[in-house]
């Protein structure tokens, strides 16, 4: 789909969203009328069922509100890696993976591995995931930061409780608003040979490709598919999505807006915590926004987490 039947059809959505808060205001009073009326059972059911439906609804105008930014509807670019720790830092980032990747099906979005390095023992070093769907990037550009993972190693034979962290970096993918030059001098292109766990070799020909930018000294680099064309286009595309928000950031500093502003990444620093043991919780320590529920949080049910985020950001910007 053409970004201009993208936003055609985000807009007819976000219309139908209005018309139905509406629909389900009116039958809501329609309700009210008959208790004040008639208080059965009945129609006591049919009010608190209305107010269901209303409620929905009114989340759903909310998030259209809270998602207003024109990046909000860009795709997303969004990389994994393993912190301090070896193998259970490295299986940490291969949970969020999964999560993520689970989230993304959940919201029907298209999900491409763009790169995956595996770990030594289990779980992996890193990972680049592209994300194309409605509002990627507005719902899960909070998930910036490091994550941190709280549970009895499954890796450690005494069964002591560990503590393992990964950072989250989440980058809007290259739009037409702001054009990214990159001009072929300020590039050096390595190819090398793409390797399996153990640093052990998977492909017989150099086709792995890592792209430095020398005027800003950011690298990338991309490994997953057998072409070294691809893995470079890959690569150059992952490039462009770190500059894109790199000059969306100054912009907004320059502004002073704070809305999608993001802290530096730093071990002292977690945004969200996932404990399984002693108790079972994962929290956010921006929004406060605390589940019970840690297997639904892992297999990809964030968007509580996500929508107080939106919530938290507008009340600071509003502040």
């Amino acid at each position: 789909m053409t970004p201009l039947l993208q936003e055609k059809r985000q807009k007819g959505e976000q219309a139908a969203r209005w018309e139905a808060l509406q629909t389900a205001r009116a039958e809501l009073d329609q309700w009210l009328e008959f208790a004040a009326a008639e208080e059965t059972q009945d129609v006591l059911e049919q009010l608190a069922a209305q107010l269901d439906v209303l409620a929905t609804t009114l989340q759903e105008v909310e998030m259209d509100l809270l998602l207003s930014n024109p990046v909000d509807k860009c795709d997303v670019i969004l990389e994994i890696h393993s912190g301090a720790g070896g193998t259970e830092a490295q299986d940490w980032a291969e949970m969020l993976l999964r999560m993520y990747r689970r989230w993304a099906e959940r919201h029907d979005m298209q999900v491409s591995l763009l790169d995956y390095q595996e770990g030594e023992e289990a779980g992996l070093k890193g990972a680049t995931l592209e994300l194309k769907g409605t509002n990627a990037y507005g719902l899960l550009k909070g998930e910036t930061g490091i994550h941190r993972l709280i549970r009895i190693s499954p890796f450690d034979s005494s069964g002591r409780r560990h503590t393992s962290f990964a950072s989250v970096s989440v980058y809007p993918d290259v739009n037409d608003e702001i054009v990214i030059d990159l001009k072929e001098e300020d590039l050096r292109i390595d190819v090398f040979r793409a390797s399996g766990p153990g640093g052990q070799s998977v492909n017989t020909t150099s086709s792995a490709v890592r792209v430095t930018h020398l005027p800003t000294n950011m690298v990338v680099q991309c490994q997953n598919e057998k072409s070294q064309l691809r893995n470079k286009e890959a690569a150059i595309k992952v490039l462009k999505a770190r500059l894109y928000e790199r000059e969306l950031k100054r912009r907004e500093e320059e502004k002073r807006n704070e809305y999608a502003s993001k802290d530096a990444i730093g071990f002292g620093s977690q945004i969200r915590t996932y404990t399984l043991q002693p108790y079972r919780l994962v929290k956010d320590h921006r929004s406060n926004c605390e589940m019970g529920d840690v297997e639904a949080v892992l297999d990809g049910r964030l968007d509580p987490m996500l929508r107080d985020y939106l919530l938290w950001t507008h009340e600071r910007a509003l502040a």
